[in-house]
């Protein structure tokens, strides 16, 4: 049920750990970085209510409630993962991500509501653990995978005739490969409940009526019609992931040129290598990811979801606040293995936490709502930390990275002090 999200990972951790770095390899200034990353949110923001409120509205005796958007959207984004390594200039390479991940969203997001649909309150973490654990996984080799090819296979360094390395341009051709594949397994090899009522979706209709009017309508309704929990929670959302939005802006290239003293404008690797350097202490983090997320429901049962989520935010923070102090390249390994900790937490524990609370026929279109406010901070931050890396933090990419393992640590006290534990508690 979630190995397709190994692919969807896979090809995702390719865009990730590599898109600041293609951008720069065209020609893009450190405080253009930001801007160029406005396609993920903006998707995000766009498609995913969409296809939640859609894909709640579908079902088909073969094909089910959610796998027709998992099939179509690893379609489209393995074509457009072959498509990206051969951008040729910065417009060409910023367009083709917002298809991409125009594309990934259309994937993405039904996996969430897959598990909820398919799995009891008691399940869930486990099941939202086992996504974790193929996340971890996935981006464990995507992150290894342009030094491998180098080193274990010959494939060289060296830049197309667009810019961008061999190495990388086949790490996006296998990516694409692995993506659809891993897709097809869980569409092929999963099943979904049918629907109990004969008349499910005439009562979905009756509320707000079908079609476009209708869609704007319960997306409208549902944003403020919020359980409470879902309010909690977002706030905890709204401030964890600018912080790893910075992490994916600057550190890979923080690291090529700040430790590794590497630059994109010359003809030596040493920029190269430190973006494989960094690409490599990713991989890391996600293998603790893999690793942390067999262990989640022990932490669970333990301490509770909200302080197992607490406890792996600030170790997280502390994690990536410790990377502008660090000059041997090898201590990078720690420090992202502690943001590992934390990744394996934001990837489940918020999910877990709100699944209990969701109406059960409206779970596509709350997951989501629910990603607006991972998408509506990396929206802030594409349209003005450009402004702030040029005229407060002097380009400095790793105090950028600094300033986004201090949100993490301040999102895991608020966690702390807001979040309920109980599943029903929405009027507390």
């Amino acid at each position: 049920m979630c190995f397709g999200f190994f692919g969807i990972q896979f090809g995702w951790s390719l865009q990730m750990n590599n898109m600041s770095a293609i951008y720069e390899y065209l020609g893009a200034s450190a405080e253009q970085i930001p801007g160029l990353w406005l396609a993920a949110p903006m998707t995000g923001l766009l498609v995913q209510p969409i296809i939640g409120y859609l894909s709640d509205r579908t079902w088909h005796p073969t094909w089910g409630r959610r796998r027709p958007f998992f099939l179509i959207g690893a379609i489209l984004s393995s074509l457009a993962l072959f498509i990206m390594p051969n951008a040729s200039a910065i417009w060409m390479a910023a367009g083709t991500l917002w298809i991409l991940d125009s594309c990934i969203n259309v994937s993405m997001e039904p996996f969430r509501a897959f598990v909820a649909d398919n799995l009891n309150e008691q399940q869930r973490p486990f099941g939202y653990s086992m996504q974790s654990m193929f996340i971890g996984a996935a981006a464990f080799i995507a992150g290894f995978l342009p030094g491998i090819l180098v080193n274990w296979l010959g494939v060289s360094r060296e830049k197309t005739a667009g810019g961008i390395p061999q190495n990388i341009m086949w790490s996006f051709y296998i990516g694409g490969i692995m993506f659809l594949t891993a897709v097809l397994y869980t569409v092929f090899k999963s099943k979904e409940y049918p629907p109990t009522d004969p008349n499910w979706r005439e009562r979905l209709n009756a509320e707000h009526g079908g079609g476009f009017s209708g869609a704007v309508k319960e997306i409208t309704a549902s944003i403020f019609q919020m359980p409470v929990q879902m309010k909690r929670l977002a706030l905890v959302q709204f401030l964890t992931w600018p912080g790893l939005f910075l992490m994916w802006f600057y550190y890979t290239t923080g690291v090529a040129r700040d430790i590794f003293k590497g630059d994109p404008a010359t003809s030596n690797n040493l920029y190269t290598q430190g973006i494989e350097h960094a690409n490599a202490t990713s991989s890391i983090l996600n293998l603790v990811t893999f690793l942390f997320s067999l262990t989640l429901s022990f932490w669970v049962a333990k301490l509770g979801k909200k302080m197992t989520h607490t406890f792996c935010l600030l170790i997280g923070g502390i994690g990536l606040f410790t990377v502008k102090y660090i000059s041997d390249p090898s201590l990078l390994y720690v420090s992202m293995s502690m943001v590992g900790i934390a990744w394996a937490s934001i990837l489940s524990m918020p999910y877990s936490m709100l699944a209990g609370h969701l109406p059960e026929n409206k779970i596509g279109i709350y997951m989501g709502i629910f990603n607006f406010f991972i998408v509506l901070p990396e929206i802030i931050a594409s349209l003005f930390f450009g402004k702030i890396m040029e005229n407060f933090l002097h380009n400095d990419r790793l105090l950028a990275v600094q300033i986004g393992g201090t949100l993490l640590m301040v999102a895991g006290i608020v966690c702390a002090l807001i979040v309920k534990e109980k599943t029903h508690d929405d009027l507390l």
